[in-house]
């Protein structure tokens, strides 16, 4: 079963639309949806949520259509983190928990103040006097707090420090094996945070998306070639992604490794290494 699923997805907005957005968020995995910033990333993301509604398509989120008047219950079993939390400025947390335990059926208290410890964060510090990280921190705590099957996460480490986020990266990592039916769609521009925690990466670019793709099949079908020009020259065009200049004559392409002779040395790509060069590939 998928969690998510998009079957020919359109949303228009005058100058900017999102196009034939096929994706499926299979049961139990995690899925990295990158893009630059207005690319249909969070548009993407109020589509699932039901906030907007597609102009034409399909869209199946735990087996229901966000259109769907039931869809209401289905959102107890989602946990939603956007980029900025919007809790009113005059609450604190203990009392963000009291409101909580009357919105949510499966609201945890005990679980709930377990993260607030976690987390380092103050219960009657006022929403508005919180950073931009607590922030972030508080709305992962309330997101996780009432045993949701999926997380829909939109930039969820943005303004978090290194050593947080990667507690954070972690602790999304608990979730997804804590039961085989918990699964995850996160939107991230730390790249580096989606290659240690996703199964799989959706890269959407200008309104389309490029490719949905096991993220350890990307890796392994793609290799980063650097040489010179004339080295480069000697490839198989069909086998370049994309290229970029590396200084005094030197080239830097990615590369299908299928499509390279076996005696070609090739370095292993990032998930950046992948997202950059398609879109100069897709420029060329």
């Amino acid at each position: 079963m998928n969690a998510i699923e998009l079957n020919a997805v359109r949303k228009s907005f005058g100058d900017f639309a999102i196009e034939n957005l096929n994706f499926a968020l299979p049961e139990g995995t995690i899925c990295g949806l990158v893009g630059e910033n207005g690319a249909g990333k969070s548009t993407t993301i109020r589509l699932l949520m039901g906030a907007l509604r597609p102009d034409s398509g399909e869209i199946s989120v735990l087996g229901m259509a966000p259109g769907d008047p039931a869809f209401r219950k289905a959102k107890e079993d989602i946990g939603v983190v956007l980029e900025d939390s919007y809790f009113p400025e005059c609450l604190d947390a203990a009392v963000i928990g009291k409101i909580m335990a009357e919105t949510y059926r499966n609201w945890d208290q005990t679980l709930y103040e377990r993260y607030l410890e976690r987390f380092s964060l103050p219960k009657k510090k006022r929403f508005k006097d919180y950073s931009r990280g607590m922030r972030m921190k508080l709305g992962i705590a309330v997101a996780l707090s009432h045993h949701p099957k999926l997380l829909v996460l939109d930039e969820p480490t943005a303004g978090l420090d290194p050593i947080v986020r990667d507690e954070v990266v972690e602790l999304f990592r608990e979730f997804a094996l804590e039961r085989e039916e918990h699964s995850i769609l996160v939107s991230s521009h730390i790249l580096s945070d989606l290659e240690k925690l996703c199964d799989s990466i959706a890269f959407i670019h200008q309104g389309k998306l490029l490719f949905c793709e096991e993220k350890d099949a990307l890796l392994e079908s793609t290799g980063v070639f650097v040489g010179t020009a004339a080295q480069a020259e000697e490839l198989d065009e069909a086998a370049v992604i994309g290229r970029e200049s590396s200084g005094l004559g030197g080239v830097r392409m990615l590369v299908r490794r299928s499509m390279v002779p076996a005696g070609v040395t090739l370095e292993k790509p990032t998930v950046e290494d992948i997202i950059l060069f398609t879109v100069k590939g897709a420029k060329r």
